[in-house]
């Protein structure tokens, strides 16, 4: 600074001391304002060009500055926070003694690396990068500024994330932590950073925390290398087992249907063949029926035809019917008798008078016994 002071002044020139004219009265005090002014103009012109690497110097000596897109624009003016906001584009402020500073209020990744602890066995880990995506929100950003400044970020997260980490480590065993519950340590993370900034400082909004895998020694890290491979082996093995387990299923399943579908082939061949028989038995059924109607139609004329000759014949024996029948009978006898006696049944009359009477007798008690 002393080196930039002298080449200013030796990049000045130096006007030849003359002897000041006599001015009137009352015009010293606009001449001193015009060369303030112009002495002010100079040094805003130099800190502009000549020291554009000094940031910090250049915004306390700027007066026009720019708020870039996602931030705001935050002064101080003697140390003390400012509470005028203002938002991107540009803006003017008086130079050394206003000083400002943006800060954003969109999202933003902080990656905190390189976080040792020790677990509850006491292997010493390191986890190489922890990655949280958080927000400040634009109306608490003068509060969060005026109670922790503008690296509010090193106090809730960068310095939170080591002590949360290294308060989950020493609570659990180092399989627990490398295997067993690595998936829960992002919502832990979050969960744990969220519930504080929501308590001290409300303005902060953790999105998401990322946590890489990680470190550990290289012996343990064979063992476990080793361990998932045998864990590899032994679910491949179940697998395969699953996968055989599967194919004797579908098997069984398989011959059940096709046993099933032989039963109901079986069954409906059955089916059709007593259906079958029963058609047979039906029709051998009408057939008896009607045969027995057939029989039971030529009895029934045989008896009718039978009992109408019974009553013909009825009508027919009387006295001189049988005589007429006896008569005709002897007539065709062909037999000629000679001799002294002819037989009596022959030539007595009375013989067969008495024998047609007897056979009348009996035909007539027949009759009426059957009547």
């Amino acid at each position: 600074m002393d080196s930039q002071q002298q080449q200013q002044r030796a990049g000045s020139p130096q006007p030849p001391p003359q002897t000041p004219p006599a001015r009137p009265q009352g015009g010293g005090s606009g001449d001193f304002s015009a060369i303030l002014t112009v002495l002010f103009s100079f040094v805003a012109i130099f800190v502009m060009i000549g020291i554009p690497s000094s940031s910090t110097l250049k915004n306390s000596l700027a007066v026009l500055h720019q708020v870039p897109e996602g931030h705001v624009g935050v002064y101080w003016r003697g140390g003390a926070l400012l509470k005028t906001i203002t938002d991107p584009g540009f803006h003017l402020k008086m130079p050394l003694i206003t000083h400002y500073e943006p800060v954003q209020v969109t999202l933003q990744t902080d990656q905190v690396r390189d976080i040792p602890c020790g677990t509850k066995g006491g292997v010493m880990i390191n986890f190489e990068k922890i990655e949280v995506v958080n927000r400040l929100h634009k109306d608490f950003v003068y509060e969060t500024l005026l109670n922790y400044g503008v690296q509010y970020d090193n106090t809730w997260i960068y310095d939170k994330i080591h002590h949360e980490i290294n308060q989950f480590c020493s609570s659990h065993s180092l399989q627990q932590v490398y295997i067993d519950v690595f998936d829960q340590i992002d919502e832990k993370m979050k969960d744990s950073l969220q519930g504080d900034c929501t308590r001290y400082a409300p303005g902060i909004e953790i999105i998401s925390v990322r946590v890489t895998k990680p470190t550990i020694p290289e012996s343990i890290r064979r063992n476990f290398e080793q361990m998932e491979e045998e864990r590899t082996k032994v679910l491949i093995a179940i697998e395969r087992q699953r996968v055989v387990e599967k194919e004797a299923e579908t098997s069984k399943k398989m011959a059940i249907s096709e046993a099933e579908k032989n039963a109901n082939v079986s069954k409906i061949v059955m089916e059709q063949k007593l259906m079958e028989k029963d058609s047979a038995r039906r029709q051998q059924e009408i057939d008896n029926q009607m045969y027995m109607a057939r029989e039971r139609s030529l009895a029934d004329a045989d008896f009718y035809r039978v009992m109408k000759e019974a009553e013909a014949n009825k009508l027919k024996l009387t006295p001189q019917f049988l005589e007429l029948k006896f008569i005709e009978a002897i007539a065709d006898n062909t037999k000629i008798f000679f001799g002294e006696k002819v037989p009596n049944m022959v030539l007595d009359q009375r013989l067969l008078g008495n024998f047609l009477q007897q056979v009348s007798r009996n035909v007539s008690r027949e009759m009426s016994n059957n009547g």
